[in-house]
């Protein structure tokens, strides 16, 4: 009996274990592509996501997370495309791709850094062109060792659209009334019910000197978007050194905790990084060293 009884606990055992396997190798098939938002990643290590722009519920092109199965930079930059394909993929109710059905890619190809794709000649009668541009060069821009992005229509190159850099802006707001001292700064902001990050370039008549006016401009909460920093924010003083930048505080970055968000460092951080040529921003309260934060090239 004894014998009976312990050959059926092994085999439920083993029965038990490839239970087990088979579950996690399912869920993980299940996960290649899902996607994730910065913030929902931004705690956990060691996952290997790219991210894409996608169109959210306001119009904004947000920077989001995702899990592509690719292994060669060809087929990478086919999967990005293919996801920033109207209907494609299962998104949320709040996100949706903007290359319409209708537009083929001809083809694709690295040159030197620089990626060329050849559209279909329906890419010309999209009214939202400029978007759809800004969406697939933001995304594709976050490959690594890709530096540049161009465009053609049925092999012709497109002038407007050749060598194309995050220098074109996203999101673009102009806020001038002349030509003088105008700034060009970038702004992250986080959705306020879905918790994406939302990048806005803004072009504007300022004297100042731009991390000053970062700062200023995430005080002021936008329609849906913020970006948790008080009015009592203050920065007291700056250095740029050896591609690091140095931020000083007064304790109105501090929450009613007498704490430090990950979000408000964030906000600040990916803003200098998309406006500044730096690698490294090192937050200071009253000249106390908070935290550093690095820009993640790849």
């Amino acid at each position: 009996m004894n014998q009976i009884l312990g050959k059926f606990y092994k085999t439920t055992l083993i029965l038990f274990f490839l239970l087990a396997i088979y579950t996690i190798l399912n869920v993980n098939q299940k996960e290649k592509n899902i996607l994730r938002t910065n913030l929902e990643l931004e705690d956990i290590t060691n996952l290997n996501t790219d991210k894409v722009y996608l169109l959210d519920k306001n119009g904004y092109l947000v920077k989001v997370d995702v899990f592509l199965d690719s292994k060669t930079p060809d087929d990478k930059i086919k999967k990005i495309l293919d996801y920033l394909r109207v209907n494609k993929h299962q998104k949320t109710t709040d996100l949706k791709g903007y290359i319409k059905e209708n537009i083929k890619i001809l083809d694709y190809k690295i040159e030197d850094k620089n990626i060329k794709i050849n559209f279909s000649k329906d890419f010309l009668k999209d009214p939202q062109e400029k978007q759809v541009i800004t969406g697939i060069v933001y995304s594709l821009l976050e490959l690594e060792g890709i530096e540049k992005v161009s465009f053609l229509v049925e092999n012709e190159p497109l002038k407007k659209y050749s060598n194309l850099t995050k220098e074109i802006g996203i999101n673009n707001e102009y806020i001038m009334d002349n030509t003088n001292n105008i700034k060009k700064i970038v702004l992250y902001y986080i959705d306020s019910t879905n918790n994406y990050y939302v990048p806005v370039t803004k072009y504007l008549n300022d004297e100042r000197e731009k991390i000053e006016i970062i700062i200023d401009e995430l005080k002021n909460t936008k329609k849906n978007l913020i970006s948790f920093i008080n009015n009592a924010t203050e920065l007291l003083n700056y250095k740029e050194e050896e591609n690091v930048l140095y931020l000083n505080f007064n304790n109105g970055l501090l929450d009613k905790n007498k704490e430090v968000t990950e979000k408000v460092l964030n906000t600040i951080a990916y803003s200098v990084f998309d406006t500044y040529k730096i690698n490294t921003v090192i937050f200071e309260i009253n000249n106390e060293k908070l935290k550093m934060i690095q820009k993640n090239n790849n």
